[in-house]
């Protein structure tokens, strides 16, 4: 980026620069304590991050991460290793938007904690939801705040425009969310994963059953390590809804965010968005991927480098459109 010797005192100051930059924001824990099935407690924890020197109420927005044990930052000990969260609300706070993003259910510090106290059979989707809504309820009542607004993630859209729903916040954004059934979204995954046609139809026939409301008894090995009776009613309870449909139901302004380098959720699942809520509004980026980053080519192996990459920086703009929409309503 830089030559050897006529750009040392300019990349000294961009240095500087940066830690000043840094030096521009505070954090503080986020906490919310749950009661689960078991009559045990569960403790989210989170961080929001807030504008330093801000002299009047300003906007925050609750960032909710997407499926499997993703945790605030949008990392896992599955190899995903992204930092895009924790970048987007560092990009954000910049511009004046506080931001609250915190660990789900089974991920990040609680990751330990929820299998001892919640049985992946007593698991619900609906779990992801309620607890949303108490982090939002919480923000609500900080009268540092001028606006709660919610931003969900993959399978964190549908949990945030659902917890958007209950809690009439100021506004919704969807980040490479679905548009259809969580089951058509499995079946598509698969068949792009390179399933073999006898495994895709089982897949098929198992994943229509579950959204039927039907417990299944997979004959593939592979299937039935992915779609375990104890996991089963937890996605039976997801595939009771349709995100489309859900949208309509939420009254407040809705932007909607895919990347066209997405391989886990397509640019025809935002247009669905966009179609059951006409209104809203649309943004794509050429190259954003599923993590947020950009990915210049087509291989697909290169693409998914980029989730276990925390040096690479988020997607220009991506913070600039969410920003813009944000601050329509002060």
């Amino acid at each position: 980026m830089y030559t050897h010797m006529s750009r040392v005192f300019s990349k000294t100051y961009c240095l500087l620069g940066i830690a000043l930059n840094a030096l521009a924001q505070t954090e503080e824990p986020l906490q919310y304590k749950i009661g689960v099935p078991a009559g045990a407690d569960l403790t989210l924890e989170g961080t929001l991050t807030l504008p330093d020197q801000a002299k009047k109420p300003f906007p925050v927005v609750l960032l909710i991460a997407g499926s499997g044990p993703t945790d605030r930052d949008c990392n896992s000990g599955y190899g995903l290793k992204s930092n895009a969260f924790k970048m987007l609300a560092d990009s954000l706070v910049k511009k004046g938007i506080a931001v609250a993003r915190y660990d789900k259910r089974g991920s990040g510090t609680n990751l330990k904690a929820a299998v001892t106290a919640l049985k992946s059979e007593e698991h619900r989707f609906d779990f992801y939801v309620s607890d949303a809504v108490g982090f939002i309820r919480q923000l609500q009542a900080d009268k540092r705040f001028s606006n709660v607004f919610v931003a969900g993630h993959s399978e964190g859209s549908l949990v945030g425009m659902l917890a958007a729903e209950e809690t009439k916040a100021a506004g919704f954004i969807s980040i490479a969310g679905a548009g259809r059934n969580i089951a058509e979204v499995m079946k598509e995954q698969g068949r792009m994963g390179g399933n073999p046609k006898d495994l895709q139809a089982e897949v098929d026939g198992a994943l229509d059953s579950l959204r039927a409301g039907h417990t299944i008894h997979p004959k593939h090995p592979i299937l039935r390590a992915q779609l375990s009776p104890k996991s089963q009613p937890g996605l039976i309870s997801w595939m009771q809804y349709d995100p489309a449909q859900v949208l309509k139901a939420f009254r407040g302004p809705v932007l909607i965010i895919q990347g066209k380098k997405d391989l886990q959720v397509a640019v025809t699942d935002a247009e669905q968005l966009k179609a059951a809520r006409p209104n809203a509004q649309l943004m794509l980026f050429d190259q954003m991927n599923h993590v947020l980053k950009d990915v210049p080519g087509t291989d697909k192996l290169e693409n998914f480098k980029t989730y276990s990459d925390p040096s690479l920086p988020i997607t220009s703009g991506l913070a600039t459109v969410m920003a813009q929409f944000i601050n329509q309503k002060k």
